[in-house]
């Protein structure tokens, strides 16, 4: 056919080009004893590294105030369905919280719960203004806890010093805030020893 004779043809010229040291002849020689492979060297991917996406600095969410609370937002009543919300959850977390249940076990489930919507107050304190503080957890970092009390006043409680209740169900549950200097994430992950030393 036409169309092998131009193939042939095609193959005979790319070859004289590919090989322009070998005669016509040992070229021939190579079609007709061997398979002729086209080697194809691919070139080496260089492996890119990847880059570490990076959170905020410090002093970044400070300009940027991404943790601050709009004096409009200050108010009891808007963190009300907030700590609903978080009586559901522990009731979830301690299987109801029944009578019978034993209290050092709500306890340390207690002291590796999330905070943000329990009501607490300042039972204790070595500062005697901050006793007495009652209101809703909007925030908890490693040293402080950020409460909104029903005066709709936002108060900065430091941890250090500091003896808080928590009330759910009939269950009180004291928090000793020297003991519980970490952050909310770190907390769920950290081994709480169960006997100890117990100041403020």
């Amino acid at each position: 056919p036409q169309g092998s004779e131009e193939a042939k043809a095609f193959v005979h010229a790319f070859l004289k080009r590919s090989m322009p040291k070998m005669k016509a002849e040992a070229i021939q020689e190579m079609l007709t004893r061997k398979a002729v492979v086209l080697e194809h060297y691919p070139k080496k991917k260089t492996k890119q590294k990847r880059k570490k996406t990076k959170g905020f600095t410090a002093k970044q969410r400070r300009e940027l105030r991404l943790f601050e609370i709009e004096p409009e937002q200050q108010r009891y009543a808007i963190f009300l369905p907030l700590h609903e919300l978080w009586k559901q959850y522990i009731r979830d977390l301690c299987h109801g919280l029944k009578p019978d249940a034993q209290p050092h076990m709500i306890q340390g489930k207690l002291l590796k719960a999330d905070l943000h919507g329990a009501i607490v107050t300042v039972t204790k304190s070595k500062c005697p203004s901050y006793v007495g503080i009652t209101g809703i957890i909007l925030q908890e970092f490693k040293h402080v806890f950020k409460i909104i009390t029903k005066e709709d006043k936002l108060k900065v409680v430091p941890k250090l010093n500091n003896v808080f209740s928590l009330e759910l169900d009939g269950f009180i549950s004291y928090i000793y805030g020297s003991k519980f200097l970490l952050r909310a994430s770190e907390r769920s992950a950290k081994k709480f020893k169960l006997k100890g030393t117990i100041d403020l």
